[in-house]
């Protein structure tokens, strides 16, 4: 197909090679079963194994490997991407959706746990952009895809260190699309709002029922689903976003329209 033309060959990614992070479940396992129908080779990225290789065992017969890391050792980033270019091939795309989350009043909240929290968050989409814009990585043009939160748009009790990281995901991104628009590597992210996920499963336990339903109140659409934001990754990925850097696309129900 011709991606010049408008239609579904301007969202075809068939061949392309995309590294996925956090494929395990939620977002990003959503992302890699989109991203594999429209064509993409995947590389899924995790902590778990098994995890990884059960999101594969659900994707269309396309290419697939699943490529254990974790991603908290940030030092080791690059150099781990650039082994697994040297052997399979250079990559076309990056969706880092892997991430943590932190439910803690800021009377309790330790430098511990929020240098933990920001590592993951932040300074491996840092080390994972500086991984990806090496020649030998990524084919140009790229796009890098990262996910961030409607909570680095607005507040919420309780997620200050979560919330801090994620308004540094959306400020990374402009930056980052600067720096890298002269490698033709464009850099965009997407903020959801409250998605069905195990992450929400994990609110639900820390706050109870009743606060998760008064949270979804707050969507005038309701809370979405992982697939949901997989169409605004997929978007920012393909043709059809050429000419997008350094935005933020909210998916979010209209939970920020309030």
């Amino acid at each position: 197909m011709n991606a010049t033309h408008d239609g579904a060959a301007l969202y075809d990614l068939n061949g392309k090679r995309i590294l996925v992070t956090g494929a395990s479940s939620g977002i990003g396992r959503a992302a890699a079963l989109l991203l594999s129908e429209l064509g993409a080779d995947l590389v899924l990225v995790g902590r778990d194994e098994d995890r990884l290789r059960e999101t594969a065992s659900l994707l269309r017969g396309r290419n697939s490997e699943v490529l254990p890391f974790d991603l908290s050792r940030t030092d080791l980033i690059p150099a781990w991407m650039g082994k697994s270019a040297a052997r399979d091939g250079r990559f076309m795309g990056l969706v880092h959706c892997a991430g943590v989350q932190l439910i803690q009043s800021l009377r309790f909240l330790s430098a511990e746990e929020t240098n933990k929290l920001l590592n993951l968050n932040v300074t491996s989409s840092i080390a994972l952009a500086r991984g990806f814009r090496q020649k030998e990585v990524s084919v140009q043009p790229a796009s890098i895809v990262l996910v961030a939160s409607v909570l680095g748009l607005v507040g919420a009790v309780g997620r200050s260190s979560y919330a801090a990281s994620k308004g540094a995901i959306i400020a990374l991104t402009r930056s980052l699309a600067l720096e890298l628009a002269r490698e033709k590597i464009r850099v965009n992210c997407v903020s959801p709002g409250y998605v069905r996920t195990p992450m929400l499963e994990a609110v639900e336990r820390s706050v109870g029922v009743e606060a998760v339903e008064r949270m979804e109140a707050m969507h005038p659409l309701g809370f979405g689903e992982p697939r949901d934001v997989a169409y605004a990754i997929a978007f920012l990925l393909a043709e059809s976003s050429r000419w997008i850097t350094g935005t933020n696309i909210v998916v979010d129900g209209g939970y920020t329209a309030a």
